[in-house]
């Protein structure tokens, strides 16, 4: 699977589980600064990310951006 569809998926999930515009996000945009995201919000989103691709996301890997996280799932599907 390519970076840009593990993106758009992770992309899709934000959107759907926390009604941000998906105009909002880039690579680059940070869950907190960008986002306002509190770490309730990024959990939901992660037990999405966890349930869709069958991963376990480590919370204190400190990822802070959506490209940090989309490279996160794609190292972790790879090593499937």
């Amino acid at each position: 699977m390519t970076k840009e569809e593990v993106f758009n998926k992770v992309k899709e999930i934000i959107v759907d589980q926390l009604d941000v515009d998906a105009d909002k996000i880039k690579e680059d945009t940070n869950f907190k600064n960008d986002l306002d995201l509190d770490s309730l919000d990024i959990f939901e989103v992660i037990d999405k990310i966890e349930d869709t691709y069958d991963i376990e996301i480590e919370t204190d890997e400190g990822m802070e951006t959506v490209g940090e996280l989309v490279d996160y799932v794609i190292k972790q599907t790879a090593d499937k």
